[in-house]
C-alpha cells in the first residue's frame, strides 16, 4: 500500500526516498548580483535534514530585469566563476541531508514589481489590477525575438543548474508569471505563433521543455509547475490544463506539479471562499486546494509523476490522496517553513502539521479573512505572506521561527527590508 513513506521511481530513473516534497517558496536571500548567499545555503541545510525526499527551490529568475522580488537568485547568462561557486555551494547545502533538490526556473513577466521594472515584458499589454502591498507597472508586449530569447534563457539556466549539482529543474508555468500568462487567453491576446488557440499559447512552454530535455543528461529531472486553472473568468481552465498536461508528458517531463491561481486570484495562498460546488466542498473537507483536479490530469499523463501542493496538513489526507486520487507526490510549502522538520515527523508517525495561517490573521469580525470586503481579504493575504518572508529571513540567519510576531508588524518589517534590497539592486 502506497503511503508518504513509499519511495518513488521517476520515468528517467531518478528515485525519491519518499513522497513528500518541499514545494517552492520565494526566499529573497540572494545578493544584489543574484548569487546564492550563505543565508540561503543555511536555510536549505535546515530543510535538507527535514525529511522531505525532494526539495524544490524558490523561483530562480532567468532575466534580472524581471524579478519576482528583490533578492531572487538570477541565472540569465552563462555563469562566471563566482556564480558557479555559489550555485555549487547552494546545491551541496540542499543535498547535504540525502534527498534530491531541483531548481525552479521562472520569469516573473507582468508580476515584476514596479520599482524593479516599471514596464515589464508580457505576452500582451494587459495590466494587473492594484493590490495591497503590491504595485506593478504597465506591461509591454514581447516581440517574437524576445520570446525566443527568453526560451534560450531557460535552457542556459537549466544547464547551469545541472553543472552545479542540482538533480533537476522545475519550469514555473503557474501563478500568473510569464509562462502562465502565455497560457491564459485573458493575458495573452497575441495573433502570432505565440497566441490564439491553446496550442499556440502553450508553444513557449513546450519549446522550453523540449529544448531543456535535449540539453541536459537523461538522469537529470525535468518537471513543470502548471495551474489547474487561473480561477479568472475567461482564463486558463481545467480542460486546458488537462490538454497541456498531456502535451508536456509527451515532451518528456518526469513530474508535473499542479497548483492554481494568480496574484489576482490567489488560490495558491489559501484564498478559501465558500466552495461553489459539491466537488469543491468535498475537496475542502479533504484539505488540499487542488485535489479535485488530480484525477483528470492523472488520466492525461502516460509517464510523468503527479504532484499536488497546497492545503495538506494531515498524514491521513496525504495517504488517501496517494491511494485514491492518482497523486504521486505531496507538496508542502508553508508548513515546512514553520516546522522545517515536519516531513520527518510525519514519516515517523505524527498525525498532522500545524495550520499556522489560522493564527496569523489581522483579527475577528470585519478584519477577518472571511470579510466581505475584498480589500480587507487581500490585505490579510499580503500581510500573511510578509509574515512568512520574515520567517525565511530568520531561518537564513540561523534563528528559529517567531510565532509571536503579528502580521501587520511583519508587513512593515518586510516593506522596509524589501526597499533596502531594491536599493542594493540599483547600486549593484
Amino acid at each position: 500500500m502506497t503511503t508518504i513513506a513509499t519511495p518513488l521511481a521517476l520515468p528517467n530513473g531518478q528515485s525519491l526516498p519518499n513522497r513528500l516534497a518541499k514545494a517552492a517558496m520565494t526566499e529573497g536571500l540572494a545578493d544584489p548580483a543574484g548569487r546564492p548567499t550563505d543565508a540561503l545555503c543555511r536555510l536549505y541545510e535546515r530543510w535538507s535534514t527535514g525529511g522531505a525526499g525532494l526539495l524544490l527551490t524558490g523561483n530562480v529568475q532567468v532575466d534580472r530585469g524581471h524579478l519576482e522580488r528583490a533578492g531572487n537568485v538570477v541565472i540569465d547568462r552563462e555563469p562566471d566563476a563566482p556564480m558557479r561557486e555559489r550555485l555549487a555551494a547552494f546545491a551541496r547545502a540542499a543535498k547535504s541531508g540525502g534527498g534530491r533538490v531541483w531548481m525552479q526556473l521562472s520569469h516573473a513577466g507582468r508580476q515584476t514589481p514596479k520599482p524593479i521594472n516599471p514596464n515589464p515584458k508580457a505576452p500582451s499589454a494587459v495590466p494587473l489590477r492594484r493590490m495591497p502591498l503590491l504595485e506593478f507597472g504597465e506591461p509591454v508586449a514581447m516581440t517574437d525575438a524576445e520570446v525566443r530569447d527568453t526560451i534560450d534563457r531557460f535552457v542556459v539556466a537549466a544547464r547551469a543548474a545541472e553543472a552545479a549539482g542540482f538533480d533537476g529543474v522545475q519550469i514555473h508555468a503557474a501563478h500568473g508569471y510569464l509562462l502562465s500568462t502565455f497560457l491564459s487567453p485573458v493575458a495573452n491576446r497575441r495573433s502570432d505563433r505565440w497566441g490564439g488557440g491553446l496550442e499556440a499559447r502553450a508553444a513557449p512552454l513546450l519549446s522550453i521543455v523540449e529544448r531543456v530535455r535535449a540539453a541536459v543528461g537523461a538522469a537529470f529531472a525535468v518537471s513543470v509547475k502548471l495551474n489547474s486553472a487561473d480561477f479568472q473568468r475567461g482564463g486558463f481552465e481545467v480542460d486546458d490544463s488537462v490538454r497541456v498536461a498531456g502535451w508536456l508528458d509527451a515532451a518528456g517531463i518526469d513530474l508535473l506539479e499542479i497548483s492554481g491561481g494568480t496574484y489576482e486570484a490567489a488560490k495558491m495562498m489559501g484564498d478559501r471562499d465558500a466552495p461553489k460546488s459539491a466537488a469543491q466542498a468535498a475537496t475542502a473537507a479533504r484539505e488540499a486546494y487542488f485535489l479535485e483536479f488530480a484525477p483528470a490530469i492523472r488520466e492525461a499523463l502516460a509517464r510523468a509523476a503527479l504532484m499536488v501542493t497546497g492545503g495538506f496538513r494531515t498524514a491521513a489526507a496525504m495517504d488517501r490522496a496517494l491511494r485514491e486520487d492518482g497523486v504521486d507526490v505531496i507538496g508542502l510549502g508553508r508548513p515546512l517553513l514553520v516546522e522545517p522538520a515536519g516531513a520527518a515527523e510525519l514519516l515517523a508517525g505524527r498525525a498532522s502539521l500545524r495550520r499556522v495561517e489560522d493564527e496569523l490573521r489581522v483579527g475577528p469580525g470585519p478584519l477577518s479573512p472571511r470579510s466581505r470586503f475584498a480589500t480587507v481579504k487581500a490585505l490579510n493575504a499580503s500581510a500573511t505572506q510578509a509574515w512568512y518572508y520574515e520567517q525565511i529571513e530568520r531561518l537564513g540567519a540561523g534563528l528559529e521561527v517567531d510565532r509571536s510576531k503579528r502580521i501587520l508588524a511583519a508587513a512593515r518589517s518586510y516593506l522596509k527590508r524589501d526597499a533596502a534590497k531594491r536599493a542594493a539592486l540599483e547600486g549593484a
